[in-house]
């Protein structure tokens, strides 16, 4: 039946108004292309000037949210020796005049990052750092080459450039390649000599071996005032370890009175040099009758800890004409202490090791060529996650972990490895990856793993912006039940991150990637650098030493990012971002869109005296459950699933990978056969 002229009209006046329309979306795209062509030409200004002129900007934030992968980082892990040996490792000692040595601590202390070491270790690096010269053209760092030394330059004027991009020119005064000192990472710009130079140098191994003895030799020395009081001589090792950390040294002038009689008092002390005078009130006389004195080892205030109220029974006066030091531990901080180890001594779970390992049984027959491959699910450090399937079983997947062995042996990661493969083999929590079989071959490792198509949390926050309060909440609470199980096993996790949280098939997060998580000894802690950059611990920069507390920190840090888009801190290099980290959650602008009570728990948690963390304080976790933030949250439901996960994945099938990213095929070639046996027991 032919149109009407009417029909006609209106239906040419329609494709008019849809050819219009789409001139104004084409126009549109064109100029959002122009704007967006603006803005990577602002920020690749503001990258080259913010090295040299605004080094603590932070570009991710300026940016809205962080669009690539964090990489994890790791020093290879250090021979922790016996503490004597420690005591009595000797580094070189090269001669220099008192005008070197004031100009080497000068440049440390006006360096962002080095800055935040204690006087004695510059003190001690400062004698261990050795001299070399370089001539007028000769590079002396290479940008993209592995580094181990930090320099001081004395003499000379260098020029720093990254690609073929000039940056700046640097002279007498200043430290150059001080990353070299954390980890065997690459270098982030070429230093070229303008002169002829003149510097200072430290090697990597020296300056930790320098920064983990102080902190050991400081714990042992505290360590054995503690087992000479009897408040705390039946105490356990892991106690006073822990005890130790919580003590700070406080210097006395002579005649300054640290007690009065009558005064009240919740502070207990040690004397660890100098001596004191004690001494009583005589009303009847008006004056003080002396006592007696106390002497190095001695203590005094005991009942500060036994008593919520404790007023002092005499007075105690520094007594040396060299200053007194005592070592101070305050009642609250040592409830809390005590308190918290109680609690993760009776933490306990039914499901152990030996039922974990019954049920992998069901893969122990299994072979690698059983194996059917999918699709790549992912792209790390040592190699690639596969999907794959069993033949001739269509109804299952799980993700392989495929690892190079030389890349492994390269890098120093095979103690990281093991770990990895022992802690995830034995862990059994529904927050956790299971890890159901191994398999190794000349070239490679294999994991197989359960596979979680729900994706990377990260690429749900990179797709959506940021997560509201509700949203984060939910997501966060999975990791603390990770971390509640993980802790109470003695295990560090040390690399949480929107990356290593996977979203199952009901939108539940589950922890992958254990390469950095380790197993402690009680009380004791570890000196190994690993983590992202972005969400290590101020204790982990500075190789103090770290525990399970360094995991609170980086809960912290997850929660900013996945309210905002990009986390608390972050530069435009990593010893940029460590020396933004240095400087505290203190420092960091918190958006209008984070809620008050969001904001107080982050600062609970990246609290930089690791002691005041919540999570690791009196009540462990379960006072992170009690914070308002989690007000009315359901924890039960969680636990037993019952709970709708704010954000469901579509997973349509067991080998739908939508939820992925796509990767390009592996172009690098076979990796080189290693048969040196390390990975017997992988």
């Amino acid at each position: 039946m032919p149109m009407s002229p009417i029909q006609m009209d209106t239906e040419e006046d329609v494709q008019d108004v849809i050819f219009k329309q789409q001139k104004v979306i084409d126009r549109l795209k064109e100029l959002l292309h122009e704007k967006d062509e603006e803005i990577q030409r602002l920020r690749c200004l503001l990258d080259k000037y913010q090295s040299v002129f605004s080094p603590n900007l932070n570009l991710n934030n300026f940016n809205g949210r962080r669009k690539r992968r964090a990489l994890g980082i790791s020093a290879e892990p250090l021979c922790i020796r016996t503490l004597q040996d420690m005591i009595q490792a000797k580094f070189p000692e090269y001669p220099k005049s008192e005008k070197s040595k004031e100009l080497i601590q000068r440049a440390i202390l006006e360096n962002d990052f080095m800055k935040n070491l204690e006087n004695y270790q510059i003190r001690e690096i400062t004698e261990c750092m050795y001299p070399i010269e370089y001539g007028q053209d000769t590079v002396i760092i290479k940008e993209g080459e592995v580094g181990s030394i930090v320099y001081v330059m004395e003499e000379g004027k260098i020029e720093v450039s990254k690609g073929n991009q000039y940056l700046c020119t640097l002279g007498p005064g200043k430290v150059f390649g001080e990353l070299a000192i954390l980890y065997n990472g690459t270098r982030t710009a070429t230093i070229t000599a303008l002169t002829d130079c003149r510097l200072w140098a430290i090697e990597r191994q020296c300056f930790q071996t320098i920064m983990m003895r102080s902190g050991l030799v400081r714990q042992a020395q505290y360590t054995d005032f503690l087992k000479s009081v009897p408040t705390f001589r039946k105490l356990k090792e892991e106690i006073l370890l822990k005890i130790s950390d919580v003590l700070y040294e406080h210097s006395f002038k002579m005649g300054e009175y640290i007690i009065r009689q009558g005064a009240g008092g919740d502070t207990f002390y040690i004397i660890s040099r100098g001596k004191v005078k004690v001494t009583l009130n005589d009303p009847d006389e008006c004056k003080e009758k002396f006592v007696r004195t106390l002497g190095c080892g001695d203590f005094f205030g005991e009942k500060a800890l036994q008593s919520s109220k404790d007023v002092r029974t005499a007075n105690i006066i520094a007594d040396d004409p060299e200053e007194t030091t005592c070592l101070v531990i305050e009642r609250e901080a040592f409830h809390q202490l005590i308190s918290h180890i109680d609690e993760i001594k009776t933490k306990r779970y039914d499901e152990d090791a030996n039922s974990r390992k019954k049920a992998n049984e069901v893969f122990s027959d299994l072979k690698l060529r059983d194996l059917r491959f999918i699709k790549t699910l992912g792209v790390g450090g040592f190699g690639r996650v596969e999907l794959v399937q069993i033949q001739g079983d269509s109804t299952c997947s799980y993700a392989l972990k495929v690892m190079k062995k030389a890349q492994i042996v390269e890098t120093h990661q095979q103690d990281h490895i093991l770990s990895e493969k022992v802690i995830m083999e034995e862990s059994n929590c529904d927050f956790i990856v299971k890890l159901y079989r191994t398999f190794k071959d000349q070239r490679y490792l294999y994991m197989l793993m359960e596979a979680c198509l729900g994706g990377e949390l990260w690429t749900l926050l990179r797709d959506r912006g940021r997560f509201d309060d509700a949203t984060t909440r939910f997501y966060c609470a999975c990791v603390i039940e990770a971390f509640d199980y993980l802790h109470s096993k003695n295990i560090i996790y040390r690399d949480l991150k929107p990356e290593n949280m996977l979203l199952d098939s009901d939108g539940y997060v589950k922890l992958t990637d254990f390469g950095f998580a380790k197993k402690l000894p009680n009380g004791r802690k570890t000196y190994t650098f690993c983590g992202t950059p972005e969400y290590v611990a101020p204790e982990v920069i500075m190789n103090k030493g770290h525990d399970t507390s360094c995991d609170f920190w980086s809960l912290g840090v997850l929660m900013y990012e996945l309210l905002t888009g990009a986390p608390p801190f972050s530069g435009n290099d990593p010893i940029n971002t460590y020396s933004i980290i240095m400087k505290g959650i203190e420092h960091v602008k918190f958006p209008i869109s984070i809620s008050k009570n969001a904001s107080t728990l982050i600062k609970r948690l990246c609290k930089e005296n690791v002691n005041e963390r919540i999570g690791y304080q009196k009540g462990g976790i379960k006072e992170l459950r009690k914070h308002p933030w989690f007000e009315g949250f359901n924890w039960d439901g969680l636990v037993n699933r019952n709970l709708v996960a704010p954000i469901l994945p579509r997973v349509r099938n067991c080998i739908d990978t939508s939820n992925f990213d796509t990767f390009p095929p592996d172009m690098s070639g076979l990796p080189a056969d290693d048969i040196s046996g390390w990975d017997k027991d992988f």
